[in-house]
């Protein structure tokens, strides 16, 4: 894995692990001459996982819809800032410049980045590897809705096992480096479930 793109919250939440976890991110991903993709943004946990990065010599490219320029404060260290029209402009390009996805805490933007990347892997239209950093848990809830959706029919082990997870970045970055994707269909019949 050449590049890695970050979700993660423009706030930094009210648990300082989650930055602490963010900075921690880029830096390990500079030390592994991974570059980092990210939102463009030099606040909250999209700016502690830039600075992280930066602060360790690692290249870091931003992409930021410009109409978020001036709201979510571009960062104007970063070694490539790409400003695009819209917001699936910039999932479109986050993906296209990357290898694989790790979310950290965020917010409803974070969620729906993850599961847009999620849901193309389901349809094959790449086979990224997608992990979560569960810092502190944040993400423990949702894991059990997943497994929920699982048990009751409506996504298949095998997608749902398409989410890499673990609390330790190196962990992390091992599940990803190794993740062979399953080939299989979305779609579940009443026959299959």
């Amino acid at each position: 894995m050449k590049r890695i793109t970050v979700f993660c919250g423009s706030s930094f939440g009210t648990e300082k692990d989650f930055e602490t976890h963010a900075i921690a991110l880029g830096k390990t991903l500079a030390l592994e001459n991974i570059t980092l993709v990210y939102g463009g943004a030099n606040v909250g946990l999209m700016g502690a996982v830039a600075n992280g990065a930066l602060e360790n010599s690692g290249k870091v490219i931003g992409v930021l819809p410009n109409f978020l320029k001036s709201k979510e404060l571009a960062h104007q260290g970063l070694t490539e800032l790409i400003i695009v029209d819209s917001m699936h402009q910039r999932k479109t390009k986050m993906n296209e410049l990357c290898d694989g996805v790790i979310a950290l805490p965020g917010g409803f933007g974070t969620m729906e980045e993850l599961f847009e990347m999620l849901t193309w892997g389901q349809l094959g239209l790449h086979k990224k590897p997608i992990g979560i950093l569960n810092v502190n848990g944040f993400y423990d809830d949702l894991i059990s809705f997943l497994d929920h959706t699982v048990t009751k029919g409506l996504l298949k082990a095998v997608n749902r096992d398409m989410l890499l997870v673990s609390d330790n970045i190196d962990d992390l970055l091992s599940k990803m480096k190794t993740y062979q994707p399953k080939i299989t269909g979305k779609w579940i019949t009443k026959e299959t479930s």
